[in-house]
């Protein structure tokens, strides 16, 4: 919602996709339009009937806090590539994933959130491996509802750290308008230089 709101200010035209029905208004009153749609259970068809014409698409979506070991699989890892599969065959290559620090597809353990770090670390390596995308993948230290300084850190690596919510959906937003970012795999986290600044830095590298 924070990436739609700045987007909408931005004169983009928005769509975003909820679950629930009663989610509609909230995106909405950010100047999005809500697309309902569940991705555990569309189909590819389905969901490149929602991206067609679009000009990007952002994967955002997670199965949240509460969330068993199956979820991360079917949400975190299963969305993600369904969500690719359908931006392929819609014709939309650029293509954002919001991946998570740590991700790794080889991760060990067997709580939850090493099934979740395998799941995003599998999502990313399966994204990477399309031809057909030009994709960026944002993978941010631990999330804050602090506002948002527009401070950032980002780089190939950037060590661990906390970071906004907001100050990740302006580097979202950077990211759309700087196509010279396909290809690479950031992290992020709260730092000293501004959006803007960060995102021309990594864009140039």
């Amino acid at each position: 919602m924070r990436l739609e709101r700045l987007l909408a200010a931005r004169g983009y035209e928005v769509a975003g996709v909820v679950r629930d029905v009663k989610q509609s208004e909230d995106l909405r009153a950010v100047g999005a339009e809500p697309v309902v749609l569940d991705l555990e259970s569309a189909t590819v068809e389905e969901v490149a009937e929602v991206l067609e014409g679009a000009d990007a698409a952002v994967f955002a979506a997670g199965a949240g806090p509460g969330s068993g070991i199956e979820r991360k699989d079917t949400v975190d890892r299963g969305a993600a590539v369904l969500f690719a599969d359908a931006a392929e065959r819609s014709g939309v290559r650029r293509y954002l994933v919001v991946s998570s620090m740590g991700a790794d597809e080889q991760r060990a353990g067997d709580e939850v959130f090493d099934a979740y770090l395998r799941a995003k670390g599998a999502a990313d390596a399966d994204v990477r491996s399309r031809a057909g995308l030009d994709w960026t993948i944002l993978r941010p230290g631990s999330l804050t509802n602090d506002a948002g300084t527009g401070l950032v850190s980002l780089g190939a690596s950037t060590g661990h750290g906390p970071v906004p919510r907001d100050d990740v959906a302006a580097v979202l937003a950077e990211l759309l308008e700087t196509p010279s970012t396909a290809g690479l795999t950031l992290e992020l986290i709260s730092g000293s230089v501004p959006v803007t600044v960060a995102v021309k830095d990594v864009a140039g590298n």
